[in-house]
C-alpha cells in the first residue's frame, strides 16, 4: 500500500500539540504523528502524519482550519531502497582520530583509528550532522593537549557515539543519559555493536536527573549535544556536575545562538576556550574557572 504523509505548521505548542491529538483520531487513523518546532524559539511548529493509503483530505482542511493551522499538504512517499540510501547518505565521518562509518562500510576502517561503528537509526548522532561532528573534534583537539578524562558524562545521548568516543580514548566511567527510551536502546544496541557492552552506563534521564548520573558525578568531561533552550535550563546543573576545571562541550547551536549559551554558561562559571563552526552549526568547548 502506498504511504502518503500530511504536514502543516501553525504557532504555539499548545496548538500543535492539540493538533496532533485530534489528528491521531482520525479515521482511518494515521500510522504516526508528529510534532516539532521548528528552529528552536521559533514559536512555529510542524505537525505530520503519516497515512496508508490517501488521507481524508476534507479531514484535514477541517482539522487545519479549527486549529489555526495552514493547510495540510500531502505528499505520496516514493519507495526508496533504504540500504541503497544509507550507503549513499551516510558515508564514513573522520573527526581527527575518531572515523564514524557504518556497517556496510566496515573495511574502510584505517589503521590506528579509533572507530565506532553507528548504523543509521531512529536516534540522533550518526556523526554527519554538523553539531556531532563538532563534538568530536573538540574531543579530539582536547586529546591531542593531553588532556586525560576519568569521569566523563553524555547528556542527551542519542547514539552514544560521543560518550562511546571518550570511552575508546580511555575514559574509564562514562555514564550517557537521554530522555528519550527509544534512544537509551539505541545506545545500548550501538555499544553491543561495538563490542563495548559495560563501557558506558546508559541511563533514560532528563538532564542529570537520574541516581546513576548523580553516583558518578563529578564529571571532569561534560557532553551535552541539545538546543538552546535546554542548555540555557541545564547551566546550573551542569555546573555543580562538574569538577573543579571541568570541561563542558555544547553544541545542538546554530552559530546565531552561540554568544547567549556563552554569557550563561560564564555566569555558572565557565570560561570559552574554542569556538567551532560547522556550517550553521557551532560547538563550544568552555573549562569551569573553579
Amino acid at each position: 500500500m502506498t504511504t502518503f504523509t500530511a504536514l502543516t505548521t501553525l504557532t504555539g505548542k499548545p496548538a500543535a500539540d492539540a493538533l496532533g491529538a485530534a489528528m491521531e483520531k482520525m479515521q482511518p487513523a494515521p500510522t504516526g504523528v508528529g510534532v516539532f518546532e521548528v528552529e528552536d524559539d521559533s514559536g512555529l511548529w510542524e505537525v505530520g502524519g503519516y497515512f496508508e493509503g490517501a488521507p481524508d483530505e476534507v479531514a484535514l482542511a477541517l482539522l487545519a482550519a479549527t486549529f489555526g493551522a495552514r493547510s495540510f499538504v500531502v505528499s505520496e512517499v516514493p519507495e526508496t531502497d533504504w540500504v541503497a540510501h544509507v550507503k549513499r547518505e551516510l558515508p564514513p565521518v573522520e573527526a581527527g582520530r575518531f572515523f564514524v562509518y557504518g556497517s556496510h562500510d566496515a573495511e574502510q576502517l584505517p589503521a590506528g583509528r579509533i572507530g565506532l561503528l553507528i548504523d543509521a537509526a531512529m536516534a540522533f548522532g550518526t556523526g554527519h550532522h554538523g553539531t556531532t561532528l563538532g563534538c568530536l573534534k573538540a574531543l579530539d583537539r582536547l586529546l591531542i593537549d593531553g588532556a586525560q578524562f576519568a569521569d566523563v558524562a553524555d547528556i542527551g545521548c542519542g547514539t552514544a557515539v560521543l560518550g562511546m568516543a571518550a570511552a575508546k580514548a580511555g575514559a574509564p566511567n562514562v555514564t550517557a543519559s537521554d530522555i528519550d527510551p527509544v534512544a537509551v536502546d539505541v545506545a545500548l544496541a550501538n555499544l553491543a555493536a561495538n563490542d563495548m557492552t559495560g563501557a558506558v552506563t546508559c541511563v533514560t534521564a532528563a538532564g542529570f536527573d537520574a541516581p546513576a548520573l548523580a553516583q558518578a558525578a563529578p564529571f571532569d568531561l561534560i557532553f551535552a549535544n541539545i538546543l538552546k533552550g535546554p542548555l540555557i535550563t541545564l547551566a546550573p546543573d551542569l555546573a555543580a556536575h562538574s569538577k573543579p576545571k571541568g570541561i563542558a562541550i555544547l553544541s545542538g547551536l546554530l552559530n546565531e545562538q552561540a554568544e547567549e549559551i556563552v554569557a550563561v554558561y560564564a555566569e555558572a562559571g565557565y570560561n570559552l576556550l574554542h569556538h567551532d563552526r560547522i556550517g550553521d552549526w557551532s560547538t563550544l568547548t568552555l573549562r569551569r574557572a573553579s
